[in-house]
């Protein structure tokens, strides 16, 4: 399937804490592992890949395994045309 988000997580995630994905106005709780984290269906992944082609940054916080918490944040600049570059070299 194409256009799923996934992502590795900094730190390892507390057991049994929920992930979230924060981009512009819109907050999602993601499917998690030990340090990954993924969107919960086909249609999360699409309105998460829509929302990263326009907004300026995302970040993703959570409860670390050590008990504090953590938030990675990325900048997403150049995002949707990176990937429309992979999708079209992945098409060939």
């Amino acid at each position: 399937m194409r256009g799923q988000f996934h992502t590795r997580l900094s730190r390892e995630r507390a057991p049994g804490s929920t992930v979230y994905l924060s981009i512009s106005e819109r907050r999602f709780a993601l499917v998690s592992g030990e340090a990954d984290a993924w969107a919960q269906d086909a249609r999360m992944d699409a309105a998460i890949i829509a929302a990263m082609r326009s907004a300026v940054r995302m970040s993703i916080e959570g409860k670390a395994k050590n008990g504090g918490s953590f938030a990675d944040i990325y900048v997403l600049k150049g995002a949707a045309t990176a990937m429309d570059a992979a999708a079209l070299g992945c098409a060939r």
